[in-house]
């Protein structure tokens, strides 16, 4: 990164939304810490190779940006979510021990283990929603029918909140993860209604406990006195309702193209099924349309690169996408090896932020693809790949819609 490096403009533009910017590989050969500008106009760091990633998130000193830092926005002034500005400060703690605490006190609910025991109810209404698709016959809009319906249903059981609300649920999720969709006062519109319907959640829990998630969380709290404050309760509950669907949603529409793109890659699947899990990795390694911005950290204090010196102050945008592409890290980076193992791709991040639900992800992910699988081995796209429309204006990268028929 230096003063006589052209500045890169974000999002960079793609050929197809299933392909990834064809700029990426030369930024990753010749400028692997990159000048980026941002739709707000505000500029900062673009990492691209797997090493300078995966070093960058697993370094504990530094988080995404809070509030009080003088970082990088991301969205225009008159908009941005939550998800793209720092300027609204949830209760949960980014960095330090506090965020050990609230990872340690949330993360245990998200185990392997504990998704495996899900995964017979998963299937059963992976299963109802695709006869529903099917009755209503073909061609059908998969992320509709199939991609958003489970995720929502999914989270929703696990926190204990009613899933007839999932359209309002999107809603709120969309305005979060806004760049551009929405104006600054709609967006902090949803943000309130969904931080009052959220603590009204949490009264109704208190009063008459469940088996979710939110209600097991509430009793830890009064029996250890070291748990969540109510606040911390509100925002992981919005938390975990956004993250929970809105880019499980998206995958799920964005695996299904991806495999149906090539269809010898859907017919190998229908063949030998046992190559599930690794096609979900080698897919969710593979995608290219993660956002186009990448995940945020601020720099606290100089971070030396290869030699190159990125000062205290930077907004540091790390390309999960383009660093899960590097040739260094991959062989045949750019080819879909749907047996490729081991597989440690960063699209879930690295070190003390990792996702948390990524094991949720994962069996969501591996449920539609059996089940889909298993009931329509004719499926193929019902429109040629060129004519897929990304979905625009959320800092989550996805599909409008994937038609498909059987």
């Amino acid at each position: 990164m230096s003063q006589n490096d052209p500045v890169v403009r974000l999002p960079l533009p793609t050929e197809s939304p299933l392909e990834p910017p064809a700029e990426w590989e030369r930024l990753r050969a010749r400028c692997p810490v990159a000048t980026i500008e941002l739709p707000s106009g505000d500029t900062g760091a673009f990492l691209t190779r797997y090493d300078h990633v995966k070093a960058l998130l697993s370094d504990s000193r530094f988080s995404r940006p809070l509030p009080g830092d003088d970082s990088a926005r991301v969205a225009p002034e008159d908009g941005g979510g939550v998800a793209t500005r720092n300027d609204t400060a949830l209760s949960i703690a980014f960095k330090g021990a506090e965020h050990q605490r609230w990872r340690r006190h949330v993360g245990r609910y998200f185990t392997a283990k504990r998704m495996t025991a899900l995964r017979p109810g998963m299937t059963r209404t992976a299963e109802t929603l695709i006869e529903a698709m099917v009755a209503g016959g073909a061609p059908a809009d998969l992320k509709a029918a199939l991609g958003f319906p489970l995720p929502v249903s999914v989270i929703c059981q696990l926190l204990g909140a009613p899933v007839e609300d999932r359209d309002r649920f999107s809603y709120w999720s969309d305005a979060f993860l806004n760049i551009d969709r929405y104006t600054r006062k709609e967006t902090e519109a949803a943000e309130a209604e969904f931080a009052a319907y959220m603590t009204e959640l949490i009264a109704a829990k208190r009063a008459a406990p469940g088996e979710d998630l939110i209600s097991t969380l509430i009793e830890e709290s009064r029996a250890e006195g070291e748990g969540l404050t109510d606040p911390e309760l509100r925002d992981t509950g919005i938390s975990l309702l956004v993250a929970g669907h809105e880019t499980t949603a998206n995958m799920i529409g964005k695996m299904i193209a991806m495999l149906l793109a090539d269809r010898s890659r859907w017919e190998r699947l229908v063949a030998d099924p046992s190559l599930v899990r690794t096609a979900v990795d080698e897919v969710l390694r593979a995608d290219a349309n993660l956002g186009g911005f990448g995940v945020r950290r601020f720099l606290t204090e100089d971070f030396e690169i290869d030699g190159t010196v990125v000062p205290t102050g930077t907004t540091v945008f790390c390309g999960l996408s383009a660093a899960n592409r590097d040739e260094r890290a991959f062989a045949d980076a750019d080819e879909l090896d749907l047996g490729r193992s081991p597989n440690p791709h960063l699209t879930f991040g690295a070190g003390p932020h990792s996702c948390l639900g990524q094991a949720l992800a994962r069996t969501e992910l591996q449920v539609v693809l059996e089940v889909l699988l298993r009931t329509l081995p004719s499926l193929e796209l019902a429109v040629p790949v060129t004519e897929l429309k990304p979905l625009a204006g959320l800092a989550v990268g996805g599909l409008r819609e994937v038609p498909v028929r059987w």
